[in-house]
């Protein structure tokens, strides 16, 4: 570190009201080894107390560390990137020789606590691990194992049980034991009787009418005490004289395999409601599913109608608060004069027409578990300051009270807005910004992951089906139809679209010409009115439904789309519940 100018040497080390309240610990000594600055967050890695050091030498003060300081004073030379591990801590630090006039007269060292990131990197290398000894263990049996789900559809099997079987496990993963039983493939199944009987069973099994094996399948039950999973064991008859002394060894295979299985169920689950097919999305699920271990604050980014509200409530239930509350405020949905009674509560007689007895907010409601604030920009900025009370000091204070109340919370916030502008424009508090951006989430608009629009309408149609008890199918041309399209308003308006076209379909095939008029694309002109068989009355209610779509899609609200239009509200929203169109932008 050179200065042009040096001066009196003592302004180099006057440094506290620049320094002191860094995050990181800041160490400097003049040419003699006396420690000139010494911060706070020094003291705290350091574990110093009110220990007096400024004055004192650094050999008497850090003995351990002197050597190396001593090593820059002498050589000039600067020290990057040195991991030193001290009883209580880990920290990286790099040292720097201070220099006047072309001389060293003193070191300042920087340093930082990563004590944290190494038992991250530890538990993670540790899973990786346990993982894939799970894995080798498995294929590595010299039984064949054969797992299914609780309902008999086959999970997995291992290579033992193909050796032993002869069956490929290509033609066995996915299929139910009751069909493979009706094909003859097995004559019986151990499963179904475990399922049957709830309990362990051994059986001698029949592989398509020729050979003979020896099964045993174990039921593994979940938290409510229902079979999660069956784990078959297979054995060649001939090798009975064996089974007594390998059955504990492939017990405790099962039993290991049985919980990693159920630990993969658990993530099934809670993705279960996500499809996600692009390798940005993939990405974004990874970071999701990475950051609900820990209780950092996350910041989701996105347009509206992406999946933000979905991506928060996967993030709780893959958290370790996934069975304490979750709960959420559209915070754009609740007028500002009301928004702090909602997040904050108030105490007896806070304000005119106050509950009598008080009430609790939000944040208190979700004590222990995960606060979601969608919208966050809307948050008025006397609302911010209390927000960002719960982020740093887990309290708040209720209106009408003296007294702040603890509360431990998780926040998720989610915004469509940029909030470095809102920053900019005065609106948003830049400390509160800081706080929320933990790990920020920045979830892709549809239409730059084209390969998830197909699965999310197949999915759609295919719920609406079961809800309604029909069987109707999207045509090739419809399917295209909708994956060229770009979807400003994105998953929330492809479902609307196939809610619409399921509802308005006369037939079981939902044709391109089904479609709204702004997303049929190569379907000839004349169809889009009128097409043969079609009378005059539905022509004209088809025109009617696509104008108002069209209306609600470039309009700010519901109210402006009527004004443009030339009608009523009410008239819009009768309409609108005809054609089962949404009036919520």
């Amino acid at each position: 570190m050179n200065s042009p100018e040096c001066g009196k040497e003592e302004l180099l080390f006057d440094c506290r009201l620049l320094l002191d309240s860094a995050h990181n610990g800041i160490v400097v000594i003049d040419r003699k080894g006396i420690i000139r600055f010494y911060n706070r967050a020094a003291r705290s890695i350091f574990n110093d107390g009110d220990r007096p050091v400024i004055g004192e030498h650094f050999r008497d003060v850090r003995p351990e560390a002197w050597p190396e300081f001593r090593r820059v004073l002498e050589t000039g030379l600067p020290q990057i990137g040195k991991k030193i591990e001290l009883p209580q801590v880990t920290i990286i630090a790099n040292r720097a020789p201070i220099r006047c006039q072309g001389k060293v007269i003193g070191v300042i060292s920087i340093f930082q606590d990563i004590s944290e990131y190494e038992t991250l990197i530890s538990q993670l290398q540790a899973y990786r691990q346990i993982k894939g000894e799970l894995e080798a263990i498995f294929e590595s049996s010299y039984d064949g194992l054969y797992i299914t789900d609780g309902r008999a559809n086959t999970l997995r099997v291992n290579k033992a049980y193909e050796r032993i079987t002869g069956l490929s496990g290509r033609l066995l993963i996915g299929r139910n034991m009751r069909d493979l039983v009706k094909e003859k493939v097995f004559d019986s199944s151990v499963t179904l009787e475990v399922l049957k009987r709830k309990e362990p069973v051994t059986l001698i099994q029949r592989i398509q009418g020729r050979k003979e094996v020896m099964v045993t399948g174990s039921p593994i039950v979940d938290e409510k005490g229902e079979i999660a999973f069956v784990v078959t064991n297979v054995r060649d008859i001939t090798e009975l004289n064996r089974l007594k002394a390998d059955l504990e060894r492939a017990r405790r295979i099962s039993s290991r395999m049985a919980e990693y299985m159920r630990e993969q169920k658990g993530l099934e689950r809670a993705l279960d409601k996500i499809i996600v097919k692009s390798p940005k999305m993939i990405q974004v699920l990874k970071t999701a599913v990475q950051v609900a271990k820990t209780d950092t604050s996350v910041l989701l980014y996105g347009e509206s109608g992406v999946g933000k509200s979905m991506m928060a409530d996967l993030i709780h239930r893959l958290s370790p608060r996934k069975n304490k509350p979750l709960v959420r405020i559209h915070c754009g949905a609740i007028p500002d004069p009301l928004i702090e009674s909602e997040l904050f509560g108030y105490e007896r007689g806070a304000f005119t027409g106050a509950a009598w007895s008080g009430k609790a907010g939000l944040v208190e409601t979700a004590h222990g578990g995960t606060l979601v604030l969608d919208e966050v920009a809307e948050l008025s900025l006397s609302a911010q300051v209390k927000l960002l009370e719960v982020i740093e000091n887990k309290t708040f204070t209720r209106l009408g009270a003296t007294v702040p109340t603890r509360v431990d919370v998780r926040v998720i916030a989610a915004t469509h807005q940029d909030l470095e502008k809102r920053i900019g424009q005065g609106s948003f508090r830049q400390d509160l910004f800081y706080r929320l951006n933990g790990v920020p989430i920045e979830i892709p608009p549809l239409r730059e992951r084209p390969e998830d629009i197909a699965p999310i309408a197949l999915s759609s149609l295919e719920k609406l089906n079961r809800a309604h008890g029909f069987q109707k199918r999207l045509s090739a041309a419809a399917l295209d139809a909708l994956c060229r399209y770009s979807y400003p308003g994105n998953i929330r308006e492809l479902i609307h679209i196939v809610e619409r076209m399921f509802t308005m379909s006369e037939g079981e095939t939902i044709d391109a010409e089904d479609l709204p008029w702004e997303i049929r694309s190569g379907v000839p002109a004349s169809s889009r009115v009128w097409r043969k068989g079609m009378s005059l009355a539905r022509a004209v209610e088809q025109f009617e439904e696509e104008v108002i779509r069209e209306a609600l899609r470039q309009s700010g609200s519901a109210e402006e789309a009527a004004q443009v239009l030339g009608i009523h509200y009410t008239t819009l929203w009768r309409k609108a519940k005809k054609y089962a169109l949404s009036l919520q932008k």
